[in-house]
């Protein structure tokens, strides 16, 4: 475990403590670091109005995500577990998303949202819709909803991935035998694949949680965080800071907050949500 350890201490411990350790100080990144601010860094994010905006377009990403990407890439999950004809068609077409890389992603869309030019325009015209016209990545009350679309586009084959193979785990058997006891098609996914598909949701909603709390490429190509700061995100302002204004100590402060947020939510899901999927699975001791 030698390699693996050395790895683990160089690229995530170190740069974790650096990081803490930065954020002390106020640092434009060049220089000695001989200015020291204490929790100065960490005091200035509570009045920060972008932060803040952060944080809580952070909570609005997560909540799309868990009320709308989540049920909607189950539903898909659960018509392509169907015998239709051409469903590994479909599969594919529905993945094919996830493959390309969040860069290629974001140009392809931005050429959609192109105002006057993109075929989302042309769409919203077509359907009547001209309000939306220029406005999807233009406008700070549609640029999130806008993200969000792109996002759920990119994403939500994965997580259909992740469903179908939990679909799959279910035995025929169990469901033969509550449709022989008289429940109907609801029934049967309400009360019998829905309980027996929990531990891929919960692991899903995890997944999908934490890629939102660290969104940051997808929407930097996009909007690179605005109009005005509308679509920015924590990760973002730790990329403006640190790299486009020279406030490297501030953003090493975001950067700190922004592992603690990931770091006590994950311990919060696996101890109070992941509880059941993993007992039994490591013992205290330590042994299996």
């Amino acid at each position: 475990m030698v390699p693996a350890l050395v790895l683990f201490l160089v690229f995530v411990l170190a740069p974790i403590v650096v990081a803490v350790y930065t954020g002390l100080f106020r640092w434009n990144g060049t220089g000695p670091m001989d200015d020291f601010a204490g929790l100065e860094n960490y005091a200035r994010l509570l009045h920060d109005r972008v932060f803040l905006g952060d944080l809580e377009r952070g909570l609005y990403l997560i909540a799309l995500s868990v009320t709308l990407q989540l049920p909607f890439a189950l539903f898909t999950a659960v018509l392509l577990n169907q015998r239709l004809r051409g469903r590994a068609v479909y599969r594919m077409l529905f993945f094919a998303p996830y493959v390309l890389s969040e860069v290629v992603t974001a140009v392809l869309f931005t050429m959609v949202f192109l105002p006057g030019a993109g075929m989302a325009d042309h769409l919203a015209g077509a359907f009547g819709l001209e309000g939306l016209r220029g406005k999807w990545l233009a406008d700070p009350s549609t640029v999130v909803p806008t993200l969000f679309t792109v996002m759920t586009w990119k994403y939500f084959g994965f997580h259909m991935m992740l469903f179908l193979a939990g679909l799959q785990s279910i035995p025929g058997e169990v469901l033969e035998a509550a449709a022989i006891d008289g429940a109907g098609p609801w029934q049967r996914f309400r009360h019998v694949t829905l309980p027996l598909l929990g531990p891929t949701i919960r692991i899903s909603t995890f997944l999908s949680i934490i890629g939102a709390i660290q969104l940051f490429d997808l929407v930097w190509v996009m909007t690179a965080g605005g109009p005005n700061h509308s679509s920015e995100t924590m990760a973002i302002s730790m990329f403006q800071f640190g790299f486009k204004r020279y406030q490297v100590g501030y953003a090493s402060a975001i950067s700190v907050v922004l592992f603690v947020i990931s770091l006590v939510f994950s311990l919060f899901y696996q101890r109070y949500v992941l509880r059941r999927d993993l007992s039994g699975a490591v013992t205290p001791g330590g042994g299996r």
